[in-house]
């Protein structure tokens, strides 16, 4: 079983890049983020033409996340409960699958501007609520994947410039500690289960060659609970589809399980 995670930044701009990449690469599951558009908006017949099922939660003009299943799923939530929130950055799903009930959830982490602002202030408040919300989830489903954009760059070799850019926004000790909080509930980074090439980055700036020079940052995350870590047989970042003409600034992340 594969699942992937991409922030497309402009579902209506990246589409035709979104149907390429799933019949090159037919994951079971793809949570998208940044859609950018409101749920009447979504393309869901053409989404289902390419052989997809889907539950979202948009939101005009900014934030909105999907969940792309090749099978139905249930018991789906949007936003963090009992978390007060306008944005749409949270959807969760329950697949059912050959081994079992796999719990989805799938993130658009706050971005929080820069350290000390009131956005920076909310980022800290959403990622806390995050991490108590994922404590309960894991409780009720064993079988669980978090997956997004988590707006942070959890050690200095997810950095193009981790001296340069210490303590900014995606480097500040307090992000770091979140994302540390959340393996901490048992989970696992499974990018980091294996031996990865240096300078892997998931996200490029548009400005100043980014890209070409590689100046990113590994932001885009993938986690697994604990009964699901001996069954990651692979995670890679797909650099690809940063180079089409207009894409997202940010590229796919894929787990294989099994």
């Amino acid at each position: 079983m594969r699942i992937a995670t991409w922030n497309v930044n402009s579902l209506t701009v990246r589409l035709p890049q979104v149907l390429d990449w799933l019949q090159a690469n037919p994951v079971d599951a793809l949570g998208l983020q940044e859609l950018k558009l409101t749920d009447d908006k979504f393309p869901l017949q053409a989404l289902q033409e390419a052989g997809y099922h889907a539950v979202t939660h948009g939101q005009k003009t900014y934030n909105g996340v999907a969940i792309l299943s090749r099978t139905p799923v249930r018991d789906v939530v949007r936003n963090i409960p009992e978390h007060e929130d306008a944005q749409a950055r949270i959807i969760a799903a329950t697949l059912d699958t050959e081994s079992g009930p796999l719990r989805l959830i799938n993130g658009y982490f706050v971005n929080g501007q820069a350290p000390g602002t009131d956005k920076f202030a909310y980022k800290m408040r959403w990622l806390e609520a995050l991490r108590e919300w994922v404590r309960q989830e894991l409780a009720a489903n064993e079988r669980l994947v978090l997956v997004g954009d988590f707006n942070v760059a959890p050690e200095d070799r997810d950095s193009f410039d981790p001296e340069g850019l210490r303590e900014t926004i995606h480097h500040t000790s307090e992000e770091r500690q979140h994302f540390r909080d959340l393996l901490e509930l048992g989970m696992s980074d499974a990018f980091r289960l294996f031996e990865q090439p240096e300078k892997s980055f998931s996200w490029w700036d548009y400005r100043m060659l980014g890209f070409q020079k590689n100046r990113g940052l590994r932001i885009d995350h993938i986690l697994v609970s604990e009964a699901l870590r001996p069954c990651v047989s692979a995670c890679v970042i797909d650099r690809a589809p940063r180079k089409n003409p207009q894409p997202s600034d940010h590229t796919p992340v894929v787990l294989t399980l099994g």
